[in-house]
Parts: C-alpha cells; structure tokens; sequence
C-alpha cells in the first residue's frame, strides 16, 4: 500500500460540518443523497423481489423462537409483519414443545409506541433472580446504543412508576442489574460525582458504579466504584449464585484490557490475572483464558489457553493451575458454558466446530448423545445453578438452523427447527486457502450452486469479511444471501482474515495497531485467489462490510481499487484522523491506535481511508449506507466520505436511515429495504457484467 506521511488536520476539512448529526443542513444534505439512490435502485421488478424474499424471512412466523430459561417460564422475544416493533412474551416448556406454542405476552412494543408516541425499540431486559417477579426493561428511540431503563412488575403487568420507588432511568449509554427486590447496581450519566470528575469515560459509557436502594434518589445512590474518565467504562455486578454470593468491580483501561475486583467489607481486592485476559468466577472455580503468552507456576501457556484454579487460594496466592484447554495452530477456543455438572467447550478446527463436555467433579470428557456433525454448534442457554439443562443451535452455510434441548449428562435432541428459505440442492461448501503477503494461510468459504443450475464458469462474487476485534466468522445459514444472491446464480464468500478470532487470541493481537495492515493484506489476498481459481473476475467480484468492516471496505476502495468491480460499505468508520473524538470511538484505541500520538497516526495514516481519497484513481462502484441513529459509528465517517469522493468528481452511491442505530435498522421492513438495495447494487454492478 502507498504511504501517505501527512493527512490534513481537522481544521482542513471542509466537511467537518457534516459530523453535526441532526443538523438542519447536514440532514438535508442526507435526503439530498438518499433520494437519487432510492429512485436508481427501488425501481425494477428484481428490486421488489427481493426486499419481499428478505422481509418473508425476517417476518415469518415459521422461524425458531429462541428462549431463555428463567425459572418455571421460557422467555423470548419476538417480531413479524404483525409486530414489526415485537413481543416479549414467554411460555413453559411443555407449551413450548409443541408446533403452537401458548405464548403469555408480557410486552407489546407497539402497542406502547403507538401509547407514548416514541419510536421504541427493544433493547433488552433483565428479570430478578431468584423469584424473576420485577425486570428491568430497556427501550431505545429508534435502535441507538442509548436507552431508557424502566421497571416492570411481573404480577401487576404494569411499569413501576418513579414515585411508587421505580427504578427508572433517562436515555443514556446505562448499565443497571439486580442485586435484590430493592436494590440494584447502576452507571450512567450522573448529574454529579462525589469526587467532581465527569460521570462518563472519554468513550461515553459510565465511569462510576453506584448501589442504589429503592425510593432513594439516584444522585444520593453512594458510590461503589470508579474508574478513570481515560477508561473506556466501570462497572458492578452481584453473582447470585448460591452459596457463592459475591460482589464484583471492574474497570476496562481498554477494549481489550481490564483490572477485576471482587468487593470484600466494600473494599475492592484484585483478581490478579492478566489484564488482557478473559476470566470468570464460577463457585469456587477460576477460570482464566490469557490472552498474549503467560508464565504461571513455572508453567507457559500459549495465547487462547484456558488455565482452572481454586478461586479462594488464588485470592490467598496459589497459583497452582490445571490446563483444560490447550491451542495448537489448526484449533482455538471460542466459548465455554457451565452446567450444574459439566463445563461445555466449543472449539474451532481450522473453522469448524466441535463441541466437549468435562466433567466438573474430575475435569474429564464427558459423553453426550444427539450433536450433529458437519454443523456449527453454539451454546445459547445453560442453567448453571439449578440443573444440566443445556440448550444449543446448529446450523451451516445450506442447513437452515435447528435448535437442540436436552441434559449436558446424557444427550440432546432437535426440538424446533427453521424452514429453508433457499434451494440448496446442488449448492456446495467449500473451504479454500489463500497466501497473505507474509505467507500466512487465510481460510475461506466459497457457498455456489455446482449442481443443476450451476455453472464451472466466472460468477458473480460477493466476498464478506470482517477482520477486528477478536470477532469470529463461522460457516452459519444466510437465508437472505441464499435467496436474494446464491440462488440468483452468484458465489458466496465469507473469508476468516486475521484480526478476527477463528485460530485463537494471536489471530487477532498480530493485526492491532502497527499490525493493522495484515488485515488488508489478508483480504486482497483472498480477493486475487478466487479470481486466480478462476471462481470470478475482478469486475465480477464485489465485497461487502459492517462497522470495522466497512473501514475494511473504505481501505479497499483506497488502496486496492484495482481488484474489486464493486464495494458495499456499511455504517463504516473511515476518517481515521477523529475518528477517536466521535461518539464510542475512543473506546476502540487499542485496536487501531492513537492518531494524536505522531508515532501511531504514521501507521494510521498509511490505510486512512478518508485522507487517501484521490480524483486520478479509478474506484470501484461505491455504495455506502449507514444510520443517522447510530451513536456507536458516527455516520458523519460514511457522510464525509461520500462528500470527498463527490468533491474530487466521483459519483458513489448514498443511502442513510434516518433511525435504525448501529444495526442499520430499527425494524424488519428497514432492514428488508437496506437488504434489498445492497443487492440491486451488486446485481447492477457484478451482475451486470457477467450477463445478468
């Protein structure tokens, strides 16, 4: 890639005025660029089609209802075309097993919308144990990160009320939890500090911990905890567990560094471990996976380990430790679950899922009946205090996803499945390997139709990539991507570049900062192989990215323009120069670096999209879509991109919801639409010059 030694300051840029998010002129700037978009592309007959195939996916009422076990009751929360804003609701188990479900509706967002006349959006909710009689509800305006918190008393069906001793919260980036009937642990944006330091972090979460006791006022709720506002955040939690009830503190330094505290007397005592470790406390059981080289009790141990000590003697200085999981270079460790009786790992080989159960009395494998093969597993609820009750999802690139109940001790078996919503007769998976610029192997999925139908020819390509934060791509079912791109006869690629976690915490820590550019080498390297395999051609072959992933797609555009026909950037980040000074994005220094600091911005601005536009250079088709609600990725990175690329004469295309948060949308429709004018896009695009 070119190096660019300088970039222009922000007093430079003359489209600074466009980071005003709701802005009289920026907004109108925004429909001036939506609209010309929508009337190129919603127009055609293939365009319905396809936003109708993606919202009947969203919408339908076959889909499985996942849930989550609290108590006597399965909790789930749901949306189709007759609730667009969506039902929390639950049922028993025995209800739930059958093909029609009793559903006892406890929430009806829409209906509550349409009541207070707020564009609300589920944001979660969090019940009481033991008795799961009061929750706490979350609600967003419009699918922000910021939410309203509010109390719901289970028995009456109603919201407690902030003079009935409701705990109840303003919008704000929050965290709240139970810690009893009366008493809960809170952050969020105080309107003052015992110590006068600001409520927030730099990074806009919530700096201090308070314990708040019903019918108090919040201001005079003592605090608890706090970190430094250079923190990303600070936070409580109370471990309710049986016999093992504990307080915990932390604060995160970074994305990826935190100290933990257990509160002892009130006093915080630090869980010595690794800042950059991912650790958990369960009974008395530590468990610490490292993540860089540790050196414990004489003994190494490789990056992505997962290390067992007795938690009361590690407070007290042991540190003698069991190995439960060791890496090698093919298999990593991307999750683990308790049960009452067992420990679940899944893991990856070479991208493919497997899943063990230890034994807790012994730590060996345990047998288990029912898992399928060929399939990727998750762990999505287990009952770690109360029962072995286990509950997990399979599914691949062409097998719609199955939900799978049963005992961690004995076995599981399928108990809902997903109706296909593709043809994947004679569609195929395949895994092929690419060299990066350093020689390192990159996995990649290509999903085509081989079968009837199918062709050995150059297709249409749409290559996805992600490359940040640790976050794992892993072969799953697209029903969209299967209607609305493999279907129509094009291939699919999902490419497991480093800055994810497929082969463990090294695969991402190589590529933060200095290392940002092996990402990029990863995926135009991926890029030139499928057209090498003759799979594609560069002006058949279109990529797609999210978030990280749309700066993926800005680098792409900057500095590989020449192996890509199109580009479809999402909710991107893309002026790396302030990037850090816009909503959450100084939480997220530790994994690009600090542009403030001459020695970081030297590599920073050697992929910076935003300072690398040039008019001489011939783009690949753009579209670049985000949200005006998204207050993680401020859309000013997408605006000012589209801005620059007009001012130097280029004409990408422009598509901005004006709600919708980081997601991109606040609702099925929403999303159906973004769906379907990404696609029209690359069919017009890739499409068209392949014939289509």
């Amino acid at each position: 890639m070119e190096h660019i030694e300088t970039a222009a300051g922000p007093h430079d840029d003359p489209h600074l005025w466009l980071e005003d998010v709701t802005g009289e002129a920026a907004l109108d700037w925004v429909r001036d660029h939506n609209q010309p978009t929508v009337d190129e592309l919603t127009g055609s007959p293939r365009f319905e089609d396809l936003r109708t195939g993606a919202l009947e996916v969203l919408d339908t009422e076959a889909k499985i209802p996942y849930v989550r076990r609290r108590g006597d009751y399965l909790y789930n929360f749901w949306r189709d075309a007759r609730n667009p804003k969506g039902l929390w609701r639950r049922t028993t188990l025995e209800s739930y097993r059958t093909d029609v479900p009793d559903w006892d509706v406890l929430i009806d967002v829409d209906a509550l919308a349409a009541a207070e006349d707020e564009n609300w959006v589920w944001a979660g909710v969090g019940l009481r144990y033991p008795d799961y009689d009061r929750a706490l509800v979350s609600l967003s305006r419009g699918g922000a990160d910021a939410s309203v918190i509010r109390e719901f008393d289970m028995t009456t069906r109603d919201w407690v009320a902030p003079e009935d001793g409701g705990f109840v919260l303003p919008e704000a980036k929050s965290s709240m939890s139970w810690i009893d009937r009366d008493t809960v642990y809170v952050g969020t944006d105080f309107s003052s500090t015992p110590d006068g330091e600001p409520a927030l972090t730099t990074s806009g979460y919530p700096r201090t911990a308070r314990r708040w006791t019903r019918g108090t006022p919040l201001d005079q709720a003592p605090t608890v905890f706090a970190g430094a506002v250079t923190d990303v955040a600070a936070g409580a939690s109370y471990d309710h567990t049986p016999g093992f009830e504990r307080h915990f503190v932390s604060r995160s330094t970074d994305f990826f560094n935190a100290l933990e505290y257990q509160l002892v007397d009130g006093e915080p005592v630090l869980i010595d471990v690794p800042t950059d470790s991912v650790a958990a406390v369960h009974r008395d059981h530590l468990l610490v996976m490292p993540r860089s080289p540790w050196t414990v009790d004489g003994q190494s141990h490789r990056p992505g380990s997962l290390l067992l000590f007795d938690y009361p003697a590690y407070l007290a200085g042991d540190r003698s430790a069991r190995v439960l999981f060791a890496p090698d270079d093919h298999t990593s460790l991307q999750d683990y679950a308790f049960t009452k009786s067992r420990l679940v790992l899944v893991t990856l080989h070479d991208v493919a899922t497997r899943v063990e159960f230890l034994r807790l009395d012994d730590w060996t494998p345990a047998p288990i009946t029912g898992l399928p093969e060929l399939a990727t597993l998750a762990v999505i609820g287990t009952d770690p205090e109360e029962s072995d009750e286990i509950w997990l999802t399979a599914s691949s690139f062409t097998q719609a996803p199955s939900l799978l109940h049963g005992d961690a001790t004995t076995g599981v078996q399928v108990i809902k499945s997903t109706p296909e919503f593709f043809d994947a007769d004679g569609v195929s998976t395949e895994q092929f390997f690419a060299t990066s610029d350093d020689g390192t192997q990159i996995p990649y999925f290509v999903v085509r139709r081989t079968g009837p139908g199918g062709t050995d020819g150059p297709r249409p390509t749409l290559l996805y990539g992600y490359g940040g934060f640790g976050n794992s791509l892993l072969p799953g079912y697209s029903a969209i991507a299967g209607r609305s791109w493999i279907s129509r006869g094009g291939i699919y690629v999902i490419a497991n570049i480093r800055g994810g976690g497929e082969y463990g915490p090294h695969w991402h820590t190589q590529s933060q900062k200095a290392g940002r550019h092996l990402v990029y080498e990863d995926f135009a390297a991926v890029a030139r192989d499928l057209v090498d395999r003759g799979l594609t051609t560069v002006d058949q072959l279109a990529a797609q990215g999210g978030s990280n992933g749309g700066l993926l797609m800005g680098v792409m555009a900057t500095s590989y323009p020449e192996l890509f026909g199109a580009l479809v950037c999402q909710v991107p980040l893309i002026d790396m120069r302030r990037y850090h000074l816009l909503l959450a994005g100084a939480s997220w220094m530790a994994e690009y670096g600090d542009p403030d600091d001459p020695e970081e911005w030297e590599f920073i601005s050697a992929y910076s999209p935003y300072q690398r536009l040039r008019a001489q250079v011939r783009y690949p088709e753009l579209l670049v879509t985000t949200s005006t609600r998204d207050d993680r990725v401020h859309p000013g990175h997408a605006r000012k991109l589209v801005a620059r690329l007009e001012e130097l004469g280029h004409r990408p295309a422009y598509y901005e919801n004006i709600e919708g948060g980081h997601g991109g949308a606040a609702d099925n429709a929403q999303a159906a639409f973004k769906s379907a004018l990404a696609y029209e896009f690359l069919w017009r695009t890739v499409g068209s010059a392949a014939g289509n």
